[in-house]
């Protein structure tokens, strides 16, 4: 099976955490407070532009912020790297002293909103007349909060099928596209040495895609009406069941490949990983595929959706700037693409995905694919806690076999339920 070998920048993203907010009154987009960004020399206006983005990562965003200033001459965007781009945000909304735009992690912008951090920016959209149909509903939704638009999604990413081709080859299987025929798959290609596993056929290292895997099953992370906790079902325990098959085949044990890359080094045949893992196995010249996620046992589809947009603080001191700088970036398909191909990101504007780099790429076709259906994580109020608190540390007591599958689901029930009854 051909591979492509085209090499991508890192794009390894460090998730902070989110902190409590400072609520501060200030300008609106469509309006300046402070400095206006004019470097008085007759000069364009400076736009400040912050992220989380580091390394190899800044040089993306230096290249991008100058193809903006090279093709206007009315401003100008500098990136200035933040470690924790979030407490850095709120240090500046309380003394006054926040930037222009903000590469933003979508998923926190329900957690910011109530808190006055974000500026909406429905009248900047109406004015310009931004189709905001031209972007991947589910990325679009994320944006917005009791109506109302507080940026443009940027990028997306989702978690495909990475597979060893050679080792399926030699075996005589093609990329499994359920969950039977992962199961099956991953037992025949797995090895072992002296009674230990020497080469994995799929990991599951990762419980917190429980969620993917749960729509897969059919079932629901919530209630319809987002009050309580709705995984400890039969759905659920589907799951788990499934994950325990993967164990007892002998396919997968807890910890192997920790510290190092096992798929690289060709000691894991298959594992879920997104777009931003093909830079590094380019670099390291490593043969791979990558299929849809599979489906589950009634041909439900589901993957997961994240990445990031932007946004525009409140109060921030050039608001127009930013905003052209937006527009420039998420709705110019070409300029989405130009990034993707410095960068290895693949753009939210639908079309840009769409493009002939993306869709003739047998690196990002899987992925493109799976957009149609990949979905964002829950903005219940709470839903974060819910999964770092009392799910994920149910679901690795059970791998650890701490936990029967009944008492890990219960468990995360009995908790998740308080934890959102505690944020309504």
């Amino acid at each position: 099976m051909s591979t492509a070998r085209r090499a991508a920048g890192t794009v390894t993203v460090g998730l902070v955490t989110a902190f409590s907010l400072m609520a501060c009154s200030s300008a609106s987009p469509g309006s300046s407070s402070g400095d206006d960004g004019d470097r008085g020399d007759g000069g364009p206006e400076a736009v400040t532009f912050w992220g989380s983005w580091s390394g190899d990562q800044i040089d993306q965003l230096d290249a991008q912020a100058a193809a903006f200033n090279e093709a206007q001459d009315e401003y100008e965007v500098t990136y200035v790297a933040q470690e924790l781009v979030e407490e850095k945000l709120l240090t500046g909304l309380a003394s006054g002293q926040v930037p222009d735009v903000v590469l933003w992690d979508r998923y926190q912008t329900s957690l910011y909103v109530p808190r006055g951090a974000l500026a909406p920016i429905d009248d900047l959209i109406e004015r310009d007349g931004v189709d905001v149909g031209q972007f991947y509903e589910q990325a679009m939704g994320e944006m917005v909060v009791d109506d109302q638009t507080y940026g443009l999604p940027l990028l997306v990413d989702n978690r495909s099928l990475f597979f060893n081709p050679t080792v399926l080859e030699e075996a005589g299987l093609e990329p499994p596209t359920t969950w039977d025929e992962l199961r099956t798959v991953a037992a025949q290609v797995t090895q072992r040495e002296g009674g230990s596993l020497s080469r994995a056929g799929f990991s599951l290292g990762d419980p917190g895609l429980f969620n993917m895997w749960l729509r897969q099953a059919g079932g629901s992370m919530f209630s319809e009406d987002g009050t309580t906790t709705a995984f400890n079902s039969p759905e659920g325990l589907e799951v788990l069941e499934f994950w325990q098959s993967i164990l007892d085949d002998g396919t997968f044990e807890l910890g192997f490949g920790e510290g190092v890359d096992a798929f690289a080094e060709g000691d894991l045949v298959m594992k879920y990983d997104g777009p931003w893992a093909l830079s590094g196995l380019d670099a390291a010249e490593v043969e791979y595929g990558i299929v849809e996620p599979v489906a589950g046992p009634d041909g439900d589809k589901a993957a997961g959706m994240g990445g990031f947009g932007l946004v525009i603080p409140e109060g921030a001191p050039n608001p127009e700037g930013a905003w052209e700088f937006i527009k420039w970036w998420t709705t110019q398909p070409e300029n989405g693409v130009s990034f993707a191909e410095i960068s290895g990101w693949i753009p939210a504007n639908v079309e840009a995905a769409n493009d002939p780099y993306f869709t003739d790429d047998p690196r990002y076709a899987a992925f493109i694919a799976a957009m149609d259906y990949a979905t964002v994580r829950s903005r219940v109020a709470g839903a974060s806690d819910v999964e770092g608190k009392a799910l994920i540390p149910a679901l690795q007591k059970f791998m650890a076999g701490d936990a029967t599958a009944e008492e890990a689901l219960a468990e995360a029930q009995r908790l998740g339920d308080q934890i959102l009854a505690d944020n309504r």
